[in-house]
């Protein structure tokens, strides 16, 4: 709590907060550096730090953080904390259109990525995403390397004339950071158990995923039951008899195809023995799982993400996280 400025006494008490307030308005409100103080005031360089330490634990100095505009702290902090998120990040957008929610959270997306990677990072990337593409194409190539390897954690295969988008996700995040990008070279859902067993059997796809073992970030949408148009267009959209039976069981959302419902649990559905990506203990094991998701649409699947702690890094839009703010009392998951 900061003290109340202390009221005068003496008449020494009175001259040195006199002297305490003098040097605290040079400093802050004038701009004047401390040696200049010095020189003015004839003390030494070292009373004059001294004195305006003083200055603050009385209270005759108060330092208050003034947001600038676009930047929500009160409205990260209280999400974070809420949900029991490691970070979370509010992007302003002008309105809740999907195109305007797509640009600003791909803007907040490549900040949070340009400040935050380390230059050691080993990433895993989720495949179909329009806000990871956004994110990917906002980013600012480094003059440095930001991160190791790129790896794609859910398959890249579809429909030529869309898989392109797939490959090239993976390439720019690659270029804008100067790592290495590893592909997976399969579809994301396929028809069997045993084909997918198959395809993970196959030498290259087997290295690629051990690989996933040693990821520190992993890069996810967050989809609602209903695809989205980049994922429907791929090929790698779910037949409606499995959308209907994922409705059936309270599915509202996935993150690398693995679906839960509103409170964030595995569906547990069959559709699991079919994806051709990261299993969900895997991605549960890597350190920070970012997941980069808003809009009216995608609300119940956002919420069951962080309820479930399929992620612990939100970046979503204003009104969306309002939004999830607005809800009754959640139980979150632990932070990881």
């Amino acid at each position: 709590m900061t003290r109340q400025p202390r009221k005068a006494g003496s008449r020494h008490d009175v001259e040195r907060l006199r002297l305490l307030a003098k040097v605290a308005r040079m400093y802050y409100e004038q701009g004047i550096r401390q040696p200049q103080i010095a020189a003015t005031l004839g003390m030494s360089q070292s009373r004059v730090s001294r004195s305006l330490k003083e200055a603050g634990r009385l209270g005759i100095v108060r330092t208050i953080v003034v947001p600038p505009s676009g930047v929500y702290g009160d409205v990260e902090d209280a999400l974070r904390d809420r949900f029991g998120l490691r970070d979370v990040v509010v992007a302003d957008a002008p309105d809740e259109s999907e195109a305007a929610i797509l640009r600003a959270l791909g803007a907040a997306g490549a900040g949070y990525l340009e400040s935050t990677l380390t230059g050691e990072d080993r990433i895993g990337i989720s495949s179909w995403s329009s806000t990871l593409l956004a994110t990917a194409e906002a980013m600012t190539p480094s003059t440095v390397r930001t991160a190791v390897e790129v790896v794609q954690i859910i398959g890249g295969v579809g429909k030529p004339s869309v898989q392109v988008r797939a490959t090239q996700l993976a390439e720019q995040f690659a270029r804008v950071t100067g790592a290495t990008p590893r592909f997976l070279a399969a579809p994301g859902v396929v028809t069997s158990r045993a084909l997918r067993d198959a395809l993970l059997a196959d030498p290259f796809i087997a290295e690629l995923a051990r690989s996933w073992a040693g990821l520190s970030v992993a890069l996810v949408g967050i989809g609602s039951v209903e695809p989205s148009p980049l994922l429907r267009e791929s090929g790698n959209a779910l037949a409606e008899p499995d959308l209907a039976a994922l409705r059936e069981l309270g599915g509202v959302g996935d993150v690398c195809l693995h679906f839960y419902d509103e409170n964030g649990a595995a569906l547990g559905s069959a559709l699991d023995e079919r994806i051709v990506g990261i299993s969900a203990d895997a991605l549960r094991a890597v350190p920070r799982v970012i997941g980069i998701a808003g809009g009216p649409r995608k609300l119940k699947a956002i919420r069951g993400a962080v309820l479930g702690g399929w992620i612990n890094t939100l970046i979503t839009d204003l009104a969306t996280a309002r939004a999830l703010l607005a809800d009754d009392d959640p139980a979150p998951a632990e932070v990881r």
